[in-house]
């Protein structure tokens, strides 16, 4: 449970560190600080009370409850810290007014990714693949002569990504992860074992295994390979030299608070039920319990204030005590040190309502995301479809080589929950079945398990290069119920990466035929996400994999922080997150997150001492 804090006592402390965000990345910043002596005040303008099984129920039961079962529905309406909810993309498209979307949408495309703003931020709804970036992904335009190159490379972020397999609780085996120029130290090992491949993963692996994908001048050769996820599986007892790993809570048939087990329940989005999947409230926990940790909840920053020698001075804050009414007080908030770490949207957004563009005039710009194609067809034989995890393995064989020079690198997952993503099975099967085909008793029975049971997605997650012109603004005449300005959104999808979805559709026919798959994929043009390229349709989804407002770089006059993601401008302001990734790659960014979060924490405990903070009297 948090530190108990008031928020008259908070704003009489003088901390070490003011964190804006509580998750994944604001979370291991802060146990990380705490845990080397430093004061640390976490802000999260969602709600969340406890660090508690209690608490993580609710959430649970308002998802089973509710008849939209989107990545946010398991949390309340909230217009005082609102989120964007992907149904609220659809309402636009279908003529609603502008105020049930969060996002305010500038187009040319709709974007539907989605971010949460509780206790534990996205963690709270993210799917749990716990992927390196591949040693490429960081020399883009060095090598491919397209985006931007990172002031990092792969080998001086490997050691935090070691740190961050351990704070998630990485389940993999390092052989199935060893492949295109990603490297381990020897005799290094995961923390838990890979989880088991599913029955679907090896019916794809026995006819797919060896089949060469050609793109551009590269001949791919595709092997079906399990995921590095961040959820508990069978302990390591080689970690860490012998030593073994616990995982995060016990292992055991009943549920503690910190977390069981995979049961391979396959409703991992947004909650796993048994807490396997790793959230940041998990690291959260561990940082209070160094006592040095003070959770302030329902608190939104409002204003990032800078003082006359260019530092940080304080940051405003409005506190409410419902998420049904908008009366709230105000105050401002002191540290030494100061972290946004919120996401790369509300990092943006905050700063420039409080007119902090930076000297290179770059946030809020370089937007990134993963744009996604779904793909889907029947298997023709029974396939284990809604057995495990979401995805427990994958296609990374379409990541790399020189055909980046010309369009996205590419990676496949083969989704072992059927086509729900896609057409919102398996209600909708059922809803066919009955109104369309009149199936009712045994028969409806018999035909709901056939379709199911052969049911195959795989979506094709691409990867889209930075561009200035995709893109967070405000504009005053949108504010949320404070008051407080909404982000804008300006995104569209280069060529680069649509020239990649094309690819990727011929490459899904290609496997589909392998497979005798009946292909049952259909863009719906009315879609708000029907995009058109080369004279054919597609409907491409977010990833939620938002990335990019605040790119690092080595000078401050294209890039917004530096390889610590320290504001150039101001010096005890640093930016953490994938806000400061200066490309994506075809990885998810969680993990490079976290990886980069630990590099910022140690340099800010280099920057600061550990003497104890000092109570203000007043």
């Amino acid at each position: 449970m948090p530190v108990p804090i008031d928020h008259a006592t908070a704003a009489r402390t003088e901390y070490d560190v003011l964190v804006v965000g509580s998750g994944v990345s604001g979370a291991i910043i802060a146990r990380s600080l705490a845990e080397r002596g430093l004061q640390v005040l976490v802000v999260e303008a969602g709600p969340g009370k406890e660090l508690s099984v209690a608490e993580y129920d609710t959430h649970l039961t308002r998802f089973y409850g509710a008849a939209a079962k989107d990545n946010n529905s398991a949390y309340e309406v909230n217009p005082n810290a609102p989120m964007p909810r992907s149904p609220d993309v659809r309402g636009l498209a279908e003529g609603h007014p502008d105020s049930l979307s969060y996002l305010v949408q500038n187009g040319p495309y709709e974007m539907d990714s989605t971010y949460t703003r509780v206790l534990g931020g996205t963690t709270m709804h993210w799917e749990g693949k716990a992927l390196r970036m591949l040693p490429e992904d960081f020399r883009m335009r060095t090598r491919f002569a397209t985006g931007r190159d990172w002031p990092l490379t792969y080998d001086d972020l490997e050691p935090h990504y070691r740190q961050a397999e351990r704070e998630l609780g990485v389940s993999a085996d390092v052989a199935d992860q060893t492949f295109y120029g990603i490297t381990f130290p020897p005799g290094y090992e995961f923390p838990m074992h890979g989880l088991p491949p599913s029955y679907l993963d090896t019916t794809l692996a026995r006819d797919l295994d060896g089949t060469v994908v050609r793109l551009e001048a590269t001949e791919c050769t595709i092997q079906v390979r399990p995921t590095a996820q961040a959820r508990n599986g069978i302990p390591n007892a080689a970690y860490d030299g012998g030593k073994g790993y616990v995982p995060v809570g016990a292992v055991s048939t009943h549920q503690i608070d910190q977390g069981e087990r995979c049961q391979g329940n396959i409703n991992c989005v947004p909650l796993c039920p048994v807490q396997a999947k790793y959230s940041a409230r998990k690291t959260l926990s561990f940082g209070v319990r160094t006592g040095r940790v003070h959770i302030l909840t329902q608190t939104v920053a409002s204003q990032v204030h800078v003082g006359a020698d260019g530092r940080i001075s304080h940051v405003d804050y409005q506190a409410y005590g419902s998420t049904t009414s908008p009366e709230h007080v105000t105050g401002s908030l002191r540290a030494t040190t100061y972290v946004l770490a919120a996401n790369p949207v509300e990092n943006a957004r905050l700063l420039l309502a409080s007119g902090l563009p930076s000297s290179s005039g770059l946030v809020g710009r370089n937007l990134m995301d993963h744009a996604y194609l779904l793909t889907w067809g029947l298997l023709p034989e029974i396939a284990g479809t809604m057995r495990g995890s979401q995805c427990t393995s994958g296609i990374e064989d379409l990541r790399s080589g020189d055909f980046r020079g010309r369009h996205a690198g590419i990676r496949v997952s083969i989704h072992n929950d059927g086509w729900s993503w896609a057409t919102g099975a398996p209600y909708t099967d059922l809803i066919e079945l009955v109104d369309d085909a009149n199936a009712y008793g045994t028969a409806l029975r018999r035909r709901v398990v056939d379709r199911i049971s052969r049911q195959l997605m795989l979506s094709f997650m691409i990867e889209v290069p930075p561009e200035p012109s995709n893109r967070i603004t405000v504009d005053g005449r949108y504010v949320d119920a404070l008051g407080n300005l909404r982000p804008v959104l300006s995104y569209s999808l280069p060529d680069y990466t649509m020239d990649a979805v094309a690819a990727s559709r011929r490459v899904s026919r290609q496997l589909f035929r392998r497979l005798g798959v009946e292909d049952r994929t259909f863009y719906d043009p009315r879609d708000p996400a029907f995009v058109s390229h080369q004279g054919e349709g597609y409907v491409l989804r977010g990833g939620n994999h938002w990335a990019g407002t605040h790119v690092m770089g080595t000078a401050s006059h294209d890039s917004v922080v530096d390889s610590h993601q320290r504001s150039w401008d101001h010096q005890n302001l640093y930016l953490a997150g994938s806000g400061s990734m200066p490309s994506i790659g075809t990885s998810n960014t969680t993990l490079t997150l976290a990886a980069l979060s630990f590099r910022t924490a140690d340099h800010i405990v280099s920057e600061l001492t550990t003497r104890p903070s000092v109570m203000l009297k007043g």
